[in-house]
């Protein structure tokens, strides 16, 4: 691999566009039984080139399957990235005499879903870890969040719940593809430059001015985007640096921010949610949604089966999906900043904390050129595969690969492809209503068997 000090992030997503080899590792303490492989509800286009690292062999034994007893193993890493080449610095704690760790590189491998990139020798159990945890209680909630301590239950749970699969699916497509964590996107102003789609994923809650800034300078220069979740960019934060490193301390004060330092000093900067003062930018003015409430379950209702991203569901107006809306949901309301015109999706009614109320997928096509896609629900990219729960299945599962399969590949080729439908649906929101309330970015190879634009350079799609 590339030596760290040759190439910066920036030139080496440039340089992934071509050789198509991102490594985004993962570390476990322990592997046991076989993930399940979710398929991508297509094949690949056989004149776009197939990443090589997805033909090396995988290993199925990556899931963490026995987690031992409370506290046995714990750990952190002291980088929140890194690239090829680069150390990542681990911090363990266990009661065990001794440990090993083994690190995986996520995505497809013909089914395999991993293959292991570093064994570590056995290491000398003690304790070397003294640090806080995280609290599930908002009333005593933390004000400031450190990255250095470990994360819950296995440690990557938001990731396999929220990413994983969106990670299969790329990947199988034969997508060149970049990673980049929100932290990357805040720090380097540039990043995204050639970049032609950021895909977002799961539970995006959390974002800095600067990351937004960026992402959207992304949006403006073309860079197409996809939010394939819900609750976005609802959270203003600001990071700090801990003894570890630069940004290595989430601040989010939340409904407490006249409590903020920065209060009454730059107010822009102040983490109130992003809608809210003393510096309200709603968040749908990028997004096309706004957060509105949770928890919810609900079916996911088809409003414009036309949309060229729905080509190939065989879903009709009022299609539905039982259990695809939750928990937490998307809603248009045009009484917030929002791009004109915009199409809804779906238009799925549901009933939240006793109010009546919708989720809403939309999408629309920025003046700059890029189309921008949003769910509007938390659970899409869960649905993509097993186990189901909430009443997902098989037929919601088709559907929602086989519409990312057509983003991603739409999106990795260049340009949107313009508004869904020239007309926009109506839009049944009460005007005025106020709502109650990370990343994976793509880079792209692209299909150039009747592409009219196909003698363009290729570049990357950002995950």
């Amino acid at each position: 691999m590339s030596s760290p000090s040759r190439y910066s992030r920036r030139a080496f997503i440039g340089i992934a566009a071509a050789a198509a080899a991102i490594p985004a590792v993962t570390a476990g303490c322990q592997g046991g039984g076989a993930g399940d492989a979710a398929g991508s509800g297509a094949s690949p286009a056989p004149s776009r080139r197939r990443a090589t690292e997805n033909s090396l062999d995988g290993n199925p034994s990556w899931d963490i399957r026995h987690l031992g007893g409370p506290d046995a193993m714990m750990g952190y890493a002291g980088q929140a990235s890194v690239l090829p080449g680069e150390p990542i610095t681990l911090y363990a704690s266990t009661t065990s005499r001794s440990f090993t760790v083994s690190a995986f590189r996520m995505g497809w491998y013909r089914g395999d879903l991993a293959r292991l990139v570093w064994h570590s020798g056995t290491w000398g159990g003690y304790d070397l870890y003294n640090g806080p945890g995280g609290i599930a209680d908002y009333n005593n909630r933390s004000l400031a969040v450190s990255l250095d301590r470990p994360y819950d239950r296995q440690g990557a749970f938001m990731f396999l719940y929220h990413e994983r699969k969106l990670i299969q699916l790329a990947e199988r497509l034969g997508l060149p593809l970049a990673y980049v964590t929100s932290m990357d996107i805040d720090a380097e102003p540039r990043l995204l430059d050639g970049a032609r789609a950021l895909f977002s994923p799961g539970h995006d809650e959390y974002w800095t001015p600067p990351e937004r800034a960026h992402v959207t300078a992304a949006r403006d220069a073309g860079v197409n985007v996809a939010f394939l979740g819900a609750n976005c960019m609802f959270r203003r934060t600001r990071l700090e640096s801990t003894r570890l490193g630069p940004r290595r301390l989430v601040i989010c004060y939340k409904t407490s921010y006249t409590q903020d330092p920065m209060y009454g000093k730059d107010n822009a900067l102040v983490t109130s949610d992003w809608r809210e003062p003393p510096h309200p930018d709603p968040e749908s003015s990028l997004t096309g949604t706004l957060y509105e409430s949770n928890p919810v379950s609900a079916p996911y209702v088809v409003a414009s089966p036309h949309a060229w991203m729905f080509a190939g569901t065989g879903v009709q107006k009022g299609t539905r999906f039982r259990g695809l809306v939750g928990i937490e949901y998307d809603r248009v309301n045009p009484g917030a900043p929002v791009e004109r015109p915009i199409e809804i999706l779906s238009h799925s009614p549901l009933t939240c904390r006793g109010v009546n109320s919708y989720s809403d997928s939309a999408y629309y096509t920025h003046h700059g050129g890029a189309g921008v896609f949003n769910a509007g629900t938390m659970r899409w990219v869960t649905s993509f595969g097993g186990p189901f729960r909430f009443g997902l299945d098989r037929h919601a599962s088709d559907f929602t690969r086989r519409v990312t399969a057509n983003l991603l590949r739409a999106f990795a080729d260049g340009r949107a492809l313009g508004p869904a439908r020239a007309v926009t649906p109506r839009m049944r929101h009460r005007r005025g209503a106020r709502p109650s309330r990370s990343c994976f970015r793509l880079r792209p190879g692209r299909d150039t068997s009747n592409a009219p634009q196909a003698r363009r350079p290729a570049k990357p799609v950002v995950l």
